[in-house]
């Protein structure tokens, strides 16, 4: 078998590679059969389904956003680092992507409790409880989405260099003009794709809401939660959880769409 440069693709790693790709298609057309399409529109339009589907919106809206204000100034700190700093800090962001989930729930439980020192600080000051509330929801997920968005727009400022920020300072643009007219539309397409996978990893995410926040439905119940809720016999029936799943599964084939689409280089 020929590749589009003209090399030939050795034939032993013909039925691994079917495999590969049958063990990523298999489970999701296993989904697909198992949709009850009569019922689906019901299901995924039911109460309990809508409530999951709104807050999980909502709260992945809010920890794009809180992503955003973060991880864009945190991603040009390490950009314009030296490559040891970089190399640490690309190193800390990156912890949370290998760190399983329910170990950040813990970790953010632990952080953020009643008997912590931070957790009993904002309680003094706001009178606010953060574990198991909506705020703790947006509070997990950026915490396992920050860094999709941080590598991405840090890549993308790499890549677009130093040299047409050097140029605009040479001829007497301010900071933040350099900031705003030429460093952060050189990152756009980077940061369109940070966004759009935060916000995909941030409507995902399980293990640290889980437990972090809790299963209450209408206040941290999100869709991943409903979908483990409705398959452990409790709450939504089943045909109510694949609904959710093939919404999901929607949102993830649309992610890479819009990822796609904004790369540098996409064919138009």
């Amino acid at each position: 078998m020929a590749s589009d440069t003209g090399l030939r693709v050795p034939a032993f790693t013909l039925a691994p590679a079917v495999l590969g790709v049958a063990l990523l298609i298999l489970p999701l057309l296993a989904l697909l059969g198992r949709a009850s399409w009569s019922t689906l529109l019901a299901d995924a339009t039911s109460e309990q389904a809508l409530s999951a589907l709104w807050l999980s919106v909502r709260t992945g809206v809010a920890a794009t956003a809180l992503c955003v204000v973060l991880g864009v100034p945190l991603a040009l700190v390490i950009a314009r680092s030296g490559p040891k700093a970089a190399q640490l800090l690309r190193a800390l962001i990156a912890v949370p992507l290998v760190l399983p989930p329910m170990v950040g729930g813990v970790a953010l439980l632990f952080l953020f409790g009643r008997t912590s020192p931070i957790g009993q600080l904002i309680d003094a000051l706001w009178g606010i409880t953060l574990p198991f509330s909506t705020a703790a929801v947006v509070i997990a997920q950026s915490f396992v989405a920050l860094p999709f968005l941080v590598l991405s727009v840090e890549g993308s400022l790499r890549a677009a260099g130093t040299g047409y920020e050097q140029a605009a300072a040479t001829l007497g643009a301010g900071r933040w003009m350099v900031l705003t007219r030429i460093t952060l539309p050189l990152a756009a397409p980077g940061l369109v794709a940070g966004v759009i996978l935060c916000f995909a990893r941030a409507i995902g995410e399980f293990g640290a809401t889980a437990l972090f926040a809790g299963n209450a439905p209408g206040v941290t119940q999100t869709m991943p939660l409903a979908i483990y809720t409705a398959f452990n016999g409790a709450g939504t029936g089943r045909d109510t959880a694949v609904a959710l799943s093939l919404l999901l599964l929607a949102t993830a084939v649309l992610v890479l769409l819009c990822v796609r689409a904004w790369r540098p280089g996409a064919v138009k």
